[in-house]
């Protein structure tokens, strides 16, 4: 049987075969053939462009601007931004490489990464759009779609922790005091935990003057949450279909679409922040499909450790998860004002904490297309 047409679409012949009731994973004798290491030119060009808008972009938030009218002086200024764009570039390339390296592994003919540079780094604050690879034969089983789903997010996560931590190490902290506003970070569970033990206090009652590294693994940790989102085919989706099957994933997938939607106009509705991004998720997701194609075996079910991987990755996503990744701080009352006055943007709802971009960062560039304030 043609094993392209099996994944787009679940097979009459395969249906008839018993599903798999035993309490481990049957052995695949099926072997891969050997793929040939070559970095095609187009790869390696999209790489070294996006490590340039990416250098381009942490150089321009710490005030080191870049422009054609200075070449010899932006060249200079380019140094500035590497401490954002290697950690930042390091995170995205151990994603992308765990499911390339995973896919190898299966069997399962794949592209190398293809990065995507942000063609003015200044507005897209980060110098990227992110990173892909393209699979071109479909995974035989459940167990390797979870493999090859899972790997990305695993590494990338591993590499953004050791950007967290040592970032935060490098971090200012300073009394708490919003009279100039600023850039707030919205915190997952395990961002807040780690800058509380690395900082040694409530990230909530200070400010931080976020280092360019623990900037870079922040976005580390937000690029695992949005490719974990339980939906279509994005990591998250590949991971709930391995997980709990095709049917389940359907309806995950339209509950989870539906929510993007729901993270915008409920706290409009109810007057609080949220961050619009949501809402451009559930277009692009309607777009990119909300189905996942049936691997060759789609009735094996994952067994032992790796049904355990599986939910220590939905969890992963839990933990990472900021329903407001990014917003907007107003100025506020100075420091001359009452300290009860001082403290009341603190007392926003939800887990937040003021953490200040590397210096000088603009604040409309960073907010314009990402935030509605309410």
């Amino acid at each position: 049987m043609d094993e392209s047409h099996a994944y787009k679409e679940a097979s009459p012949i395969l249906s008839d075969f018993p599903r798999f009731e035993g309490p481990a994973e049957p052995i695949d004798t099926w072997r891969p053939t050997p793929q040939p290491w070559n970095i095609p030119r187009l790869n390696a060009i999209l790489f070294l462009l996006t490590l340039l808008t990416t250098t381009m972009a942490g150089a321009d938030s710490a005030g080191a601007f870049v422009t054609v009218r200075a070449p010899l002086q932006s060249l200079i200024n380019l140094g500035a931004g590497l401490s954002f764009s290697i950690p930042l570039m390091a995170i995205l390339l151990a994603h992308e490489m765990g499911h390339y390296l995973a896919s190898r592994r299966h069997g399962v003919e794949a592209t190398l990464p293809y990065f995507i540079p942000a063609p003015f780094p200044s507005l897209f604050f980060v110098g990227t759009f992110g990173a892909f690879i393209r699979m071109k034969t479909p995974p035989r089983t459940r167990r390797a779609m979870f493999e090859i789903g899972a790997a990305g997010p695993w590494a990338g996560f591993a590499v953004a922790m050791v950007a967290v931590i040592l970032g935060l190490k490098l971090s200012k902290v300073t009394p708490l005091d919003t009279s100039a506003g600023g850039i707030n970070l919205g915190n997952s569970i395990i961002f807040w935990t780690v800058s509380r033990v690395v900082l040694g206090v409530d990230p909530n009652m200070v400010n931080v003057d976020l280092h360019p590294i623990a900037f870079a693994g922040w976005i580390g940790l937000f690029v695992t949450t949005l490719n974990l989102l339980p939906v279509g085919q994005l990591d998250g989706g590949h991971v709930v279909y391995a997980l709990l099957g095709g049917r389940v994933h359907r309806v995950v997938s339209r509950l989870c679409w539906a929510g993007c939607a729901l993270m915008v106009v409920v706290p409009y509705a109810l007057g609080y922040d949220f961050w619009f991004g949501w809402l451009i998720w559930f277009v692009l997701v309607f777009f990119l499909g909300l189905g996942h194609p049936s691997t060759v075996d789609a009735h094996t079910p994952l067994a032992g450790n790796r049904r355990m991987m599986a939910w220590a990755t939905v969890a992963l996503f839990i933990l990472t998860f900021s329903p407001v990744p990014v917003s907007f701080v107003a100025p506020g009352p100075s420091q001359s004002e009452p300290q009860q006055q001082q403290q009341e943007p603190a007392q926003s709802p939800g887990i937040s904490v003021m953490l200040r971009l590397p210096a000088a960062a603009p604040a409309a560039a960073i907010t314009r297309g990402l935030l509605i304030k309410s």
